[in-house]
């Protein structure tokens, strides 16, 4: 489903829950090849050109709809961003192999599919658009990777 800004949400089952306190970051994504990867076929829907936010949620979680609204509103107001929300009884496989252990849990996957972030619990609006920008960040050439006649910094540079 189109967001008004180009963002998408797709529902593979049900809902979510629980607090935001543990979000854990992925290895930097440029250094990383050991992150674990997600792909359309797994998700049901394509990736986000730019990010997907993956919501494990189960029917009876309260908090599983807020933070589908949460995501579903970050994700309509953010081009590039996809919103899937994944039933983790029905997908007991991805539950497993993500080690998906509460409701609602939500990963960030950057445009490969690749984990950038995950957090369990009701995730902050901010956090979120946080996330997304530093996986923005991340994607950008790294400033140690620039020649040094390409920066500015250079002591005898005019």
């Amino acid at each position: 489903m189109p967001g008004p800004r180009g963002g998408r949400r797709v529902v593979a089952d049900a809902g979510l829950a629980t607090s935001p306190e543990r979000v854990s970051h992925a290895p930097d994504a440029r250094a990383s090849d050991t992150a674990p990867l997600m792909t359309g076929g797994e998700l049901g829907e394509s990736l986000g050109q730019r990010a997907t936010l993956v919501q494990f949620s189960t029917a009876f979680c309260a908090p599983c709809r807020a933070t589908r609204r949460i995501l579903a509103e970050v994700a309509g107001m953010t081009d590039g961003v996809a919103h899937v929300e994944i039933d983790a009884e029905s997908h007991l496989d991805l539950v497993r192999r993500l080690d998906i252990r509460r409701t609602p849990t939500v990963l960030v996957l950057g445009p490969d599919g690749r984990i950038a972030k995950r957090a369990t619990g009701q995730p902050r609006k901010a956090d979120l658009i946080a996330a997304l920008g530093d996986l923005q960040r991340q994607a950008v050439l790294p400033t140690d990777q620039i020649g040094k006649a390409d920066s500015d910094s250079e002591p005898n540079r005019a």
